[in-house]
């Protein structure tokens, strides 16, 4: 079981109790587990599972979800999971190729190909692949439009930073729709601080999106699993009011 906190009104707080079996559509090898977690990929070569909640975000409310990853327990596993918010013309059947590309995007990033899109993602990448530009340590990226391929990237500073530890990682993603905020925590540290309209710049006025989370495994694997731990709307702002 885990918990939801969702701020009612102006002043008053929900907190609904629910389990995961009946919240997630699932595709591919994500599941649910004993443990009241979600596998996405089990610890075998070329798995590839997604599983998105059945209810939508509004990108018009203030959010942030916090949940535990889980990325296995071998450091020359892969490949990783990601956190993606979308609108796909697919709905909750929108996937993207396998492998380095985690379910989420695509191998050829300067190609037309399967990927999520439009979107937004986040992803925890523990392998390290040229095409996609990934440096040598696992690290986190922001994402756009189903393109894995990306510039810039946090870690530790550290070449040998490993994620895929046996341990479970703390991750927040925070949105505030009045300062078009997205803001990133791993770990209790900020990795990601980035302005950006979502609306108009990603989803093209929609405010109604798909969110879940991808991954997928190739020649090397690793179980990589999800946990939600809580989920808040209009905190911020009510917080924000009281001072």
């Amino acid at each position: 079981m885990h918990t939801w906190y969702k701020a009612v009104g102006s002043l008053l707080m929900l907190s609904i109790s629910i389990t995961l079996n009946a919240q997630y559509y699932f595709l591919g090898t994500a599941g649910n587990m004993p443990n009241g977690c979600i596998q996405l990929t089990p610890d075998e070569p070329y798995a590839e599972g997604l599983a998105y909640n059945y209810a939508k975000l509004d990108l018009t409310q203030f959010f942030e979800i916090q949940f535990d990853l889980y990325l296995g327990d071998k450091d020359p596993g892969a490949d990783g999971i990601t956190f993606v918010i979308h609108n796909d013309v697919r709905g909750y059947e929108a996937f993207g190729q396998w492998g380095e590309c985690m379910g989420y995007g695509r191998f050829n990033p300067f190609r037309p190909g399967n990927s999520i899109d439009p979107s937004v993602a986040v992803e925890f990448d523990t392998y390290q692949n040229r095409f996609q530009n990934d440096p040598e340590c696992d690290h986190v990226a922001y994402l756009e439009n189903g393109v894995s391929r990306h510039e810039t990237y946090w870690n530790n500073e550290n070449a040998a930073y490993n994620i895929e530890d046996d341990r479970l990682h703390d991750f927040r993603f925070r949105w505030n729709p009045k300062t078009q905020h997205v803001e990133v925590f791993w770990d209790g540290v900020q990795v990601v601080d980035l302005e950006r309209d979502l609306v108009n710049g990603i989803f093209e006025g929609e405010t109604q999106v798909i969110w879940g989370f991808t991954a997928s495994t190739g020649r090397a694997h690793n179980l990589q699993y999800f946990c939600l731990r809580r989920m808040v709307y209009h905190l911020r702002e009510e917080n924000d009011r009281n001072g």
